[in-house]
């Protein structure tokens, strides 16, 4: 019989050989799309100025994410510093840009895993883990054997390498992805990045194929599957029409999909005219029809 969460499944020497695979990435980093070339294990730095330690800016129980996600105990939230994307409208700029965060051993990284788990938390939500991949399953191998049996949660920009996502089959339960842009030129141009929905496309396909759609237990809380979010920009800037089109008819309609209408002006967005001003009523309106056009079945609602 199969234990849960997936990760259970694996031997010791299993978890290990994944991460010296990951680490081994590292030595000439592709560790994501940007493909730096740096070895980060002899303290050389690509884009995310990240090395060969965690680097961590705060974890706690965060009731902010979506609903299965939280329960009543809420997800078990690590913040990691630093992001692989340069967002000109980040609201998180100080940890994705600034990297205010700390140094962590691999020691300490699970034992916040576990210190979350005994808070009650119902998942080990991982924010921004697209660069540390491989300190992530060194730390949860740590953490397993200190007792660790809540599923993990992928929360990322879906800038990722397929050959890192593969490394991570049978060992996250929840994917938690953005869908963030359809048009590669409007990626680009906010935030900093080249080929992202052909990127984000394969991430998510990905995905997908690992864990499916979602499925909750008896009290509604999220055990495994894709959910979606897509971040409504003004001006239709994210070109959601294109973005909920590709999931219905290449992912599944059954996608629990968040459309989010909480963008405002921040870091640097009041630099560019078009991203200078909140989202409109009509504009999120939009956006939901766009995703019922689409066929999409499953709408996240608070």
């Amino acid at each position: 019989m199969k234990k849960y969460p997936s990760y259970l499944n694996l031997s010791k020497k299993e978890l290990k050989f994944r991460g010296q695979k990951l680490f081994k990435i590292l030595e000439n980093c592709e560790i994501c799309p940007r493909k730096c070339h740096v070895n980060r294990l002899k303290d050389e730095r690509g884009v995310c100025q990240l090395g060969a330690l965690p680097v961590v800016s705060s974890f706690h129980p965060h009731f902010g994410e979506e609903s299965p996600l939280i329960g009543k105990a809420g997800s078990g939230t690590i913040f990691f510093t630093s992001c692989n994307l340069a967002c000109v409208y980040c609201q998180n700029y100080e940890i994705s840009q600034l990297r205010i965060g700390s140094e962590v051993s691999f020691e300490k990284l699970a034992e916040m895993m576990i210190t979350l788990q005994n808070k009650g938390c119902h998942n080990i939500n991982l924010v921004t883990p697209t660069p540390q991949v491989p300190q992530i399953i060194k730390s949860l191998a740590l953490a397993v054997e200190k007792g660790l049996k809540i599923p993990l949660v992928y929360n990322t920009s879906s800038y990722d390498s397929l050959k890192v996502l593969k490394l991570l089959d049978g060992i996250v339960d929840i994917y938690l992805p953005d869908a963030r842009y359809s048009d590669n030129k409007t990626a680009q141009k906010y935030s900093k990045v080249l080929n992202y929905f052909e990127v984000m496309k394969a991430t998510l396909k990905e995905m997908y194929r690992q864990v499916g759609d979602l499925v909750v237990n008896e009290n509604g809380i999220a055990i495994q599957g894709l959910i979606v979010r897509h971040l409504v920009l003004p001006n239709g800037l994210a070109s959601s029409e294109k973005t909920f089109e590709f999931i219905a008819k290449e992912i599944s309609k059954e996608t629990l999909l968040n459309i989010m209408d909480q963008y405002y002006p921040s870091y640097r967005a009041f630099h560019y005219p078009e991203l200078s001003r909140r989202i409109t009523n009509e504009e999120y309106r939009e956006a939901i029809k766009f995703a019922k056009k689409a066929g999409l079945k499953r709408l996240y609602r608070e």
